[in-house]
């Protein structure tokens, strides 16, 4: 594939781009994987600059990236918005600390080749899909590739280090089962992007998807309509589930972690409505992977989680610390996948 066509494109979701380019992109992170391994010089973004813009915290995103500009041979900014002129839209702006979106973007797009962003919930006075917008202010007026490091819609980055875990573990992905099961956590507020995500991309390479969750729990309409559609091409299929055990039952994979209940957000509601939250998820606190579960699954079935996970809630330690887990090959490939998804939209 030629590289110009991936020059200075954005990276929102993975669904903006075609099969063979997620290929391209695992295929290129393989690659880079091995040069880090064997400690060859790849040094493909050389004296290449990313602005990192972070409205929430965060380990492994902030990490990989910037331990991932250096392997490449550039270097990442971390920028606080905490300690800059916080990029808002115009209406919410406040003169002594913020800077309007537009303005932000332009500045950096002068002075650099990308821009890393990670926005939602609390950064967006907890309005859902807010964070997403803001993603969206930014591409319009940047020159230069705005990189996605999670909203709360989607998680393109996470997405594909899941699959290129997958892939490593089992190497066809075609007709293998992916569960991507909802779990109960104490904290009631845990995006949505990272099963939106999941799901998105699994569906582009023809797994057997199964979504779980209890009633209320739904992903948005728009996501599991792409995904339908996405199965249909690619020879996959997908179904949806109130039923953890026969969720599980004859998994490859399974993927068992928290996410908000939306209904209780607003635009939908007028405020958070915590309190509705958590009795919601204190009525499914025996959604947990456990090595009964786990035993639904495949003698060869793996255990997945982003991380950081809530250890006797959403998992049992036996299980995300046992031999079935494969959680920390996940974290690792963040760093592969964002230094293939910089390689092509930076160079």
């Amino acid at each position: 594939m030629k590289t110009d066509t991936w020059k200075n494109r954005d990276w929102m979701t993975t669904q903006d781009y075609s099969r063979e380019e997620l290929e391209t992109i695992l295929d290129l992170a393989s690659d880079l994987k091995q040069r880090f391994l064997s400690g060859e010089p790849h040094d493909l973004l050389h004296r290449k600059t990313l602005f990192m813009v972070f409205y929430n915290a965060s380990l492994r995103t902030r990490n990989s990236f910037e331990a991932g500009m250096t392997q490449l041979g550039g270097h990442a900014h971390f920028l606080d918005v905490g300690k800059i002129y916080s990029p808002t839209f115009a209406k919410n702006q406040k003169a002594s600390n913020s800077e309007e979106i537009k303005d932000t973007a332009r500045v950096l797009s002068r002075m650099g080749h990308g821009i890393a962003i990670r926005c939602f919930h609390d950064a967006v006075g907890w309005q859902w899909g807010m964070g997403h917008e803001v993603l969206k202010e930014f591409a319009q007026w940047s020159d230069i590739p705005i990189i996605n490091m999670e909203d709360d819609w989607y998680h393109p980055c996470q997405g594909m280090a899941d699959i290129m875990t997958i892939q490593e573990k089992f190497h066809n992905l075609e007709g293998r089962k992916l569960v991507m099961s909802w779990a109960y956590a104490p904290d009631t507020k845990k995006p949505l992007s990272v099963a939106h995500s999941m799901i998105d991309v699994a569906s582009r390479f023809g797994m057997e998807i199964v979504l779980a969750h209890p009633k209320g729990y739904e992903l948005h309409p728009e996501v599991l309509n792409q995904v339908q559609t996405n199965t249909e091409h690619s020879g996959g299929s997908f179904t949806i589930t109130n039923d953890m055990d026969e969720a599980c039952r004859g998994a490859d994979v399974i993927y068992a972690k928290s996410w908000t209940a939306r209904q209780f957000w607003p635009p939908t509601t007028d405020k958070l409505e915590e309190e509705e939250l958590k009795v919601l998820a204190d009525a499914n606190k025996d959604w947990i992977c456990d090595t009964r579960r786990m035993s639904l699954g495949k003698k060869t079935a793996i255990y997945l989680h982003c991380l950081p996970c809530s250890r006797g809630y959403e998992v049992t330690p036996d299980v995300i610390d046992g031999s079935q887990s494969a959680v920390f090959d996940e974290a690792e490939n963040r760093l592969h996948v964002q230094k293939a998804i910089m390689s092509l939209l930076m160079r």
